[in-house]
């Protein structure tokens, strides 16, 4: 059985997130020496660093940074951040793809936002108009044919997000993450 992405799915798809982690003292040596490893564990990253640090073309090698990373969208981990929060954003990543690593970099990294944030998931919509326009009909109030047309959904949406109510990531340019942030 063969199975098949639409283009949209594979605009945004992200690899999984990786850290290249490069030797120290072999950089400051000028002398480029690193791996590219799994960064959703812990401990594989940490036996990563082992196998590196050890197999360093410069005596002396104990000391390790994050030069490059992929797979993080718009977030990144920082050169020094620690192994296990680096593992543990890469897991959040992983388990909730682009739109969890555009949450991530939207609460700058703070992981402990990002998750809380999917608990107040509203879903995804072509804009914010459409979000105000459904959530309008799912209150119950009944608005008049004769005024239906006067209803400007967007500024209703617009004002929901300038008011501090929800915040929005957006994925694509037609697909609105609505997040609620004030229940």
């Amino acid at each position: 059985m063969t199975s098949t992405t639409t283009e949209r799915e594979e605009q945004q798809s992200i690899p999984t997130p990786r850290a290249y982690l490069a030797c120290l003292a072999s950089y400051n040596a000028g002398i480029l020496h690193g791996v590219w490893a799994d960064a959703t564990d812990e401990g594989t990253l940490r036996e990563a660093v082992a196998a590196m640090l050890a197999d360093s073309p410069t005596a002396g090698a104990e000391e390790f940074a994050i030069h490059d990373h992929e797979g993080f969208g718009s977030w990144g981990p920082d050169e020094y951040e620690g192994l296990a929060q680096v593992a543990a954003k890469g897991a959040f990543i992983a388990e909730y793809g682009p739109l969890g690593a555009e949450v991530l970099a939207h609460f700058s990294g703070r992981l402990e936002e990002a998750e809380a944030a999917f608990e107040e998931y509203a879903g995804e919509w072509p804009d914010l108009g459409h979000f105000a326009e459904d959530l309008t009909e799912q209150s119950g109030i009944t608005i008049p044919d004769s005024v239906r047309l006067y209803v400007e959904y967007d500024a209703m949406g617009r004002d929901l997000e300038l008011g501090g109510d929800v915040f929005t990531v957006r994925t694509s340019f037609d697909a609105v993450h609505v997040f609620w942030t004030a229940r």
